[in-house]
């Protein structure tokens, strides 16, 4: 069967001391004489794409969004995207793994939390101006290589981040019992992403979170405004048009991908989520 391509930092970047990867590029020094275009693929890192200027088409799990000038696009590992950008376009392409940033401070966390929730962050001037000046120093950091560069870089990020979180208007401080239902609802996710086709019963992730179902689905409930079993069932039809869109697998083997012997059933599912066949959702969506 095949699976959705996911693309890694190169090994290459993968220093001994980071821990991890990074890697940093600005556009201008690959696409001087031609456009990009990816296919729809995934990635095993963050990924942050900053346009200072730029055209072109950019689709993060199927929901197309604008390319345009002083726009910052976010996306979490696994999400998959189909990007296109015309040779014009200027900007930074960065790369990192969890491993990479894993900030100590309880603060640092919550705002990476907070602003993984969303893929598009289209700003004001003034803004992307303060924004991209930080850019500009890791990017010296990271080609200098001098003393304490890494820790730099990572310093660097915090502000970055921090300037993407005000640009969303989330400039409160959470209280503890909010960073504790947003902690309990990041770990659900991961969860379910790593234990999706074997288990898609709430019990389970209640119990591996140490939470009754009530008190699971009352993190769900809050921050995302559904229920747990809703959330998986929401996770199942992503990742169905996921394998559908970006492999040629038969309906009978991504059926067999999400755990699902019963191919009749695995189509009633799809069928009431979508209103599509996953045979008629591929002809339609390609």
């Amino acid at each position: 069967m095949q699976k959705i391509p996911v693309r890694y930092i190169n090994q290459a970047l993968q220093e001994p001391g980071f821990s991890g990867g990074f890697s940093m590029r600005a556009l201008e020094d690959f696409m001087e004489k031609k456009d990009m275009l990816q296919e729809l693929h995934r990635h095993n890192f963050y990924y942050v794409l900053v346009l200072k200027k730029a055209t072109g088409e950019h689709s993060i799990d199927f929901t197309p969004y604008p390319v345009k000038d002083d726009t910052v696009f976010f996306m979490r590992p696994g999400q998959i995207h189909q990007l296109f950008l015309k040779k014009s376009s200027r900007g930074y392409l960065i790369h990192f793994t969890e491993d990479f940033y894993a900030p100590a401070e309880a603060a640092a966390r919550q705002v990476l939390r907070r602003i993984s929730t969303r893929n598009c962050f289209p700003m004001e001037q003034a803004q992307f101006r303060r924004l991209y000046q930080v850019l500009e120093i890791i990017h010296r950091e990271y080609t200098e290589k001098q003393d304490r560069y890494k820790q730099a870089i990572k310093s660097a990020l915090d502000i970055v981040f921090l300037e993407m979180l005000r640009q969303e208007g989330q400039q409160e401080s959470p209280d503890e019992h909010q960073e504790y239902m947003q902690k309990r609802l990041d770990e659900l996710l991961e969860l379910i992403e790593k234990h999706l086709p074997e288990h898609k019963q709430v019990a389970f992730y209640a119990a591996a979170l140490h939470l009754s179902s009530y008190q699971l689905n009352a993190v769900t409930k809050t921050l995302l405004g559904k229920s747990c079993s809703e959330l998986i069932n929401d996770m199942i039809i992503l990742e169905a048009r996921r394998l559908l869109l970006a492999t040629t697998n038969q309906v009978n083997q991504v059926a067999a991908m999400l755990g699902y012997e019963d191919i009749s059933y695995f189509i009633r599912f799809f069928r009431k989520h979508t209103g599509f066949s996953p045979k008629s959702y591929r002809n339609n969506f390609r």
